[in-house]
């Protein structure tokens, strides 16, 4: 098994093809257990991934010192992505989505403080705030760069328009937005102003939030506490139902090329270009490591259109997000 690396953007990032996202080691999906995010992160780094994700927002704030504790004495082996603009309260109550320059600077300070590092390598914007210009949000990340505490700039799930405007005021290397076999509107709405501008594309949510795994028989596979049992839609019943379908024909296709559906999903996603990054999560090493199994992975052009018949751009029920947030992404 060999990572490879690619190329995000024209300003000099090269990270690995995959990249491990570490939120669900600190929220959203289940109890955390410390221990094993921590060994799961070293893992990862023995592997050959480099690019580590993490955001202000997850925990809220836990994550980023957690990353920061297990990267310790590391530090030149990550790239080390995260986060700012989701702005929650510690005890996790949601506040707004925020681009004000004197607030991507101040949430820029505070998560250099928490990681225990000098400079964060990419640093996105998590969402667009529509009441803020991008250029002024973009402009306050630039001075950020020009002081030395970050290195390469970043957006999630801004639109066409926006990425547009950002790119204009300074060379934007990275949209991380969501692709996978069951989230497809990239491929027409974005990937072709990314690679207009030269932008590289971090996929996240690749496995479906762990749906294409084959993990789940039924919602009470999941931990009360799950946050997918408990509110996305493509997780409530009846949706549920019909997305598992889908993923049982896509086990199926999995069985026949002798990987995992995981490492089948992964393989899709890398496929559609050397300038796109797939990061996934994962909180057990058994599971990063059946992950990275990915690259091992060819997919013939029988084996994508299959993959194409069976998960066609808009066949997943339910929407990826509840409706309040679905109002955040594509700005």
């Amino acid at each position: 098994m060999t990572i490879r690396e690619r190329k995000l953007g024209n300003q000099g990032l090269v990270v690995s093809e995959l990249a491990l996202g570490c939120m669900g080691m600190s929220e959203f999906y289940g109890p955390a257990d410390e221990a094993e995010s921590i060994a799961t992160l070293h893992r990862a780094l023995d592997l050959g991934v480099n690019l580590i994700d993490t955001a202000d927002m997850y925990g809220p704030f836990t994550n980023e010192v957690l990353v920061g504790r297990a990267l310790r004495g590391l530090r030149d082996r990550v790239i080390l992505a995260t986060k700012f603009g989701n702005q929650r309260q510690p005890d996790g109550t949601y506040v707004r989505v925020n681009g004000r320059p004197e607030y991507v600077k101040s949430a820029c300070d505070a998560s250099l403080l928490r990681l225990g590092v000098e400079h964060i390598d990419l640093y996105y914007q998590h969402r667009v705030d529509p009441t803020v210009p991008i250029e002024e949000t973009v402009g306050a990340m630039a001075e950020l760069k020009r002081a030395g505490k970050i290195r390469y700039l970043g957006l999630s799930e801004a639109g066409p328009a926006t990425i547009r405007r950002a790119q204009l005021e300074h060379p934007i290397s990275a949209l991380q937005s969501e692709c996978s076999l069951w989230t497809r509107e990239v491929e027409t709405e974005i990937f072709p102003v990314i690679r207009e501008l030269g932008i590289g594309f971090v996929a996240y949510s690749p496995l479906g939030r762990g749906f294409l795994t084959g993990r789940f028989r039924s919602r009470e596979d999941m931990d009360s506490g799950d946050i997918r049992r408990r509110v996305h839609p493509r997780f409530q019943a009846g949706n549920f139902e019909k997305n598992l379908a889908l993923a049982r024909a896509v086990e199926e296709l999995a069985r026949k090329k002798g990987c995992s559906p995981a490492q089948l999903a992964l393989a899709w996603v890398l496929g559609q270009g050397t300038d796109i990054v797939a990061l996934f999560g994962a909180r057990r090493r058994a599971h990063l490591e059946d992950n990275l199994g990915a690259v091992s992975v060819e997919l013939t052009p029988q084996d994508r259109g299959r993959l194409d018949e069976i998960f066609p751009p808009g066949a997943a029920a339910g929407l990826r997000y509840v409706a309040e947030q679905m109002k955040r992404v594509g700005i």
